[in-house]
């Protein structure tokens, strides 16, 4: 394939399993040659692929963990910064794609046609990249324990399910962060129940967007706290209000996480791996992303 050219990788088992071949047809009339994978890792090689070929234009087609592996690789080529990325959400939770304003699969094929571009930052853990979030704890344990039969059944309900099973057994996590905060250094140590860095999430006032174009990080450290209560706070979508006891707010250029000799569980963009320390950090503007029409710069 030719510089300037169009690629796209195509998981054709993320979600329900049933937009394959139409995905692959409408891709493929706009320009895109379509790439499916066939396992585990194989989305992280195309998008290598796609990077030595000198692809200006990538779209991905699958869920945030597919999208975080075309991003690797696309970073393992050093091609991050020369290329136009574009998703079509056909996984479980879609975080990514519903953040930039992408709702269905239609609307984002024509956005990874002709969509407004927008440069985003883009996060690193120990220089892997991801988009969405980097979590520890309770979340990154249910990601881990939700297996892919109960996703296809219960969708984002799974992580829910396996979130209130895991926390009968979660210990906590022994940790001290270090963090580049905007005011200033920010330091924290403890037993934490989980630690949220969000890129496009922002782990405040019930959730919602966070500015993926102002190079900082949004960070939440929820201290340790009894499974009941932390059931009962999950369930009233309070945990991650302004206001909770126990909650740490840090917005951050950069972190680093000491496990203090044992494994902590990350779960980057769905991307579940063990640190005994991570450093994450921030490069601000990095990424071309083809954005849709509702996708607000400065959501606050």
């Amino acid at each position: 394939m030719q510089v300037g050219s169009r690629r796209a990788v195509l998981n054709p088992v993320s979600g329900d399993g049933g937009h394959a071949d139409a995905v692959e047809r409408l891709l493929s009339a706009r320009g895109f040659a379509v790439a499916r994978t066939e396992g585990p890792g194989d989305a992280l090689e195309l998008g290598r692929a796609a990077g030595e070929a000198g692809a200006t234009e990538v779209a991905v087609a699958g869920g945030d963990g597919t999208v975080n592996e075309v991003v690797r690789g696309l970073a393992r080529a050093d091609h991050l910064e020369a290329v136009t990325l574009s998703v079509i959400p056909v996984g479980t939770a879609n975080l990514l794609a519903g953040t930039i304003g992408v709702d269905d699969r239609q609307q984002a094929i024509e956005v990874a046609d002709t969509g407004d571009v927008r440069s985003i930052d883009v996060g690193f853990a120990d220089e892997e990249p991801f988009l969405v979030s980097c979590i520890a704890g309770l979340p990154a344990e249910a990601s881990l324990a939700a297996s892919s039969d109960l996703k296809s059944r219960f969708g984002t309900l799974a992580f829910l399910v396996t979130g209130a099973q895991e926390a009968i057994e979660f210990d906590g996590l022994d940790i001290t962060i270090e963090a580049v905060g905007e005011d200033g250094p920010v330091s924290w140590s403890g037993s934490a129940t989980c630690l949220l860095v969000g890129n496009a999430r922002k782990f405040v006032e019930r959730g919602g967007q966070a500015a993926m174009e102002d190079g900082l990080l949004d960070v939440a450290i929820v201290e340790r706290m009894p499974t009941g209560n932390l059931v009962a706070e999950a369930i009233g979508h309070r945990l991650l209000a302004a206001d909770t006891e126990g909650v740490t707010h840090v917005r951050a250029t950069a972190l680093s996480v000491d496990g203090h000799g044992d494994p902590v569980t990350f779960s980057r963009d769905g991307e579940v791996a063990e640190h005994e320390r991570l450093d994450i950090r921030v490069r601000k503007r990095t990424l071309d992303l083809r954005v849709g029409p509702d996708y607000d710069p400065d959501p606050r």
